[in-house]
């Protein structure tokens, strides 16, 4: 396979691992995903979770765990072939400030999604030869306006597309009624179309824009597939969930490890998006209307804790620490095709062989 090469940086492996908070995906898998020669992706959501004053001081605490997690990661994979970057959603009431964050700690590159990122080549702005950014899409729409958007109004691009499609694990670009209709095929035109937008950016501004398919990747097939389709790349999530290094606990892992298809459930999120999650004793909670929100983190941007279904930040902080029934357990829909634990070499390995 061809590196994955994103202006003045490259990945030796065209594999990038999905960003999944809160807390799935920290510096333990990003490490070792970037020291095995791919992209190791940080979730910034929540991320001081488990830092001792994240309940009085939330702000502070996320800011100094991301920048924790960007150092520790880059320590591990340090000339090994890989990069470091962070998943930094949009939808968040601190993104400004993670966005700075990750910059002043040198990771590699942010890609963001959760809404379009408008303002993102502003806030790394002094960084762009260190950080690089990369929307994440999910329609010929999304390319064409926030591509549009970033050349008007700050004379630049995106450095990386990611296209996120219907399979995906967690939030979802799509409508719900979508999910449920749009087809393989459907889907691989609308690709199609996004190429064709990216390409006349590229022709237009004379750089090189490359695209990374997500969403269902599940092994060296789908990534054949992909890259036929003329992306440089591929994000993958669901897989790394049940590797060694996985930032999750044990309990989340089989939680993985245990589901079937018929486990699948696509939820609405707080986040106001879809999202696919596996069924548990919480969502049945959600479905009955049981849940009540007793503290704010002030997590989200748009979130009213007085009308919110549930608290997003606490359900999956449950299910990354191992409490998988009364939490949040974000999944891709291939879920059910993972059997065994493996290590993030052993994965990479088999990804690219």
């Amino acid at each position: 396979m061809e590196p994955l090469v994103i202006g003045n940086k490259s990945a030796r492996l065209p594999i990038i691992q999905g960003g999944m908070g809160v807390g799935v995906s920290l510096s333990h898998l990003a490490g070792a995903v970037a020291a095995s020669g791919g992209i190791g992706i940080i979730s910034a959501a929540q991320i001081g979770f488990d830092e001792p004053d994240f309940y009085t001081n939330c702000s502070a605490s996320n800011i100094r765990a991301l920048k924790k997690h960007i150092s520790l990661a880059k320590e591990h994979s340090h000339g090994k072939g890989g990069l470091i970057g962070v998943n930094i959603m949009t939808a968040t009431s601190e993104y400004k400030n993670h966005v700075l964050a990750a910059c002043q700690a040198g990771a590699d590159l942010i890609i963001s999604g959760a809404g379009l990122p408008a303002d993102l080549p502003g806030l790394v702005k002094g960084y762009e030869q260190e950080t690089k950014i990369a929307p994440i899409i999910s329609t010929a729409k999304a390319a064409r306006v926030i591509l549009k958007l970033w050349e008007k109004k700050f004379q630049r691009t995106a450095d990386l597309v990611v296209i996120e499609g219907p399979l995906a694990g967690g939030h979802l670009g799509f409508p719900q009624t979508e999910l449920n209709t749009l087809t393989p095929d459907a889907y691989e035109k609308e690709i199609g179309e996004i190429m064709t937008v990216v390409k006349s950016y590229e022709e237009k501004l004379g750089c090189q824009i490359p695209v990374v398919i997500a969403g269902g990747i599940f092994d060296k097939k789908d990534i054949d597939h992909a890259l036929s389709l003329g992306a440089k790349g591929v994000q993958i999530a669901t897989r790394f969930v049940v590797t060694e290094e996985c930032d999750a606990a044990p309990s989340f892992k089989e939680a993985y490890l245990r589901a079937s298809s018929s486990d699948i459930e696509i939820i609405k999120s707080p986040v106001g998006m879809p999202g696919r999650a596996i069924h548990n004793a919480f969502l049945e909670e959600v479905s009955s209307g049981s849940c009540t929100v007793t503290h704010c983190l002030g997590c989200l941007s748009a979130c009213n804790p007085a009308q919110t279904p549930y608290c997003i930040t606490q359900a999956l902080i449950r299910a990354v620490k191992g409490d998988v029934e009364h939490g949040l357990v974000f999944c891709g829909s291939n879920v059910s095709r993972l059997h065994q634990m493996t290590t993030v070499s052993a994965l990479m390995a088999e990804l690219t062989a």
